[in-house]
């Protein structure tokens, strides 16, 4: 029996996710949660095998969950969902330890196969990611100056190229307006833009923008 946990803020997603695995009777859902910091509380390796994980979820969002999940229990094994470009968001969930990611437009077909295979000791990327990826992961960051920034950055940039505001972003990473403007410069700097709208362009001609769904 594979037992899953399932990490989405969205119910509708949740249900989904849940529903699709129900129909394998060796996939058994062992719990759920809507945040990142219940995540964090709710996982017991004991009990589970393989935790399915957004992205973004409010305050503690998924890369924050991973790199926590990561050290504190090491074996588990994660799947993660994104929104965004499997090129690129791939290789940096990667490369924090998860097993595994699919982006949200490929869950019904992918979901399946990428929980068998993490579960049966191996990483997952769709077919449509490349075995250079795959290597990539295992090689120095390359010379992009997005590789230069950090988690949190890395998230706030994510968030901007979305097309949130600072606002919007603070609200949702429970942080303060003037902590996320203080990331935001940061970013700008890395990256060597001067506003929002350079910002997209850069996520734009990286593969950063969310995928169309399949």
């Amino acid at each position: 029996m594979i037992r899953v946990f399932v990490a989405d803020d969205h119910p509708v997603v949740r249900e989904g996710l849940k529903q699709i695995m129900a129909r394998f009777p060796d996939i058994q859902i062992v719990g759920e949660a809507g945040s990142g910091q219940e995540v964090v509380d709710r996982v017991d390796p004991s009990q589970v095998d393989l935790v399915v994980l957004d992205l973004n979820m409010p305050g503690r969002d998924g890369f924050e969950v991973l790199h926590t999940l990561r050290r504190t229990h090491p074996s588990l094994r994660i799947l993660v969902l994104s929104i965004h470009p499997e090129t690129q968001v791939a290789l940096r969930v990667l490369r924090m330890g998860a097993n595994g990611f699919i982006n949200k437009g490929t869950i019904p077909t992918e979901l399946e196969k990428a929980i068998r295979t993490i579960y049966a000791g191996h990483e997952y990327l769709p077919a449509g990611v490349s075995d250079e990826l795959l290597r990539a992961v295992r090689e120095p960051a390359s010379a992009h100056r997005h590789e230069n920034l950090s988690e949190r950055e890395f998230q706030v940039f994510l968030l901007l190229a979305s097309g949130l505001s600072v606002k919007e972003i603070a609200d949702r990473l429970t942080l303060s307006v003037k902590t996320i403007r203080t990331f935001r410069e940061r970013v700008l700097k890395k990256l060597n833009v001067r506003n929002d709208v350079e910002l997209a362009h850069y996520a734009s001609k990286h593969g950063f923008l969310p995928s169309p769904p399949r």
